[in-house]
């Protein structure tokens, strides 16, 4: 029994140590200057990492001082973490699945179709709140305007044949159609 006990206390011992640096990361997006793209960020991030820190001290202490109540708590609370976890991964990958993408010949980039999307991420894409939360995001870190000064191509087939993502390949063919 001292066996596993010492090893559930490492365990936790270094799960809290990996909870400070997302503690650390969350603290710093909130002490950064205010943007759009990150404000949704710390939060979160803040929750997570006290969430994992609270866990792993209970899980440390109950089992370094060999508190079974602690020890239970702990086992529930890292369960009921660990199904969080993973519900959410499940739901970001459901709703990431279908990406959209098409193939065109004679382009080395990929087209996309919002149609193509998650009906849940085209309606939370699309609506007036959302959108205008990623155009300020976009305007805020110049993403078209250093878009534009580097895209230009003397011709469509230097444009056809660059490697862009989806977002510089449908900013790049709105400038060029302005």
């Amino acid at each position: 029994m001292a066996i596993s006990n010492n090893l559930i206390s490492l365990l936790n011992f270094i799960a809290i140590m990996s909870s400070i640096p997302i503690l650390t990361s969350g603290i710093w997006l909130s002490s950064q200057p205010s943007s759009h793209c990150i404000h949704f960020l710390f939060w979160p991030i803040i929750t997570l990492g006290s969430l994992f820190l609270l866990i792993s001290l209970t899980g440390f202490i109950g089992s370094y001082f060999k508190k079974p109540t602690l020890l239970s708590l702990y086992l529930c609370f890292a369960a009921i973490l660990i199904i969080l976890s993973l519900s959410l991964l499940l739901l970001a990958i459901v709703v990431t699945r279908p990406s959209g993408e098409y193939s065109v010949v004679g382009r080395s980039f990929e087209e996309y179709r919002l149609g193509g999307f998650s009906a849940w991420l085209r309606e939370h894409v699309v609506a007036d709140d959302s959108w205008g939360k990623i155009r300020v995001c976009l305007v805020e870190n110049h993403v078209c305007e250093q878009l534009q000064r580097g895209g230009d191509f003397v011709s469509a087939e230097q444009f056809f044949a660059s490697h862009l993502s989806p977002l510089q390949a449908s900013l790049l063919r709105t400038f060029n159609n302005n």
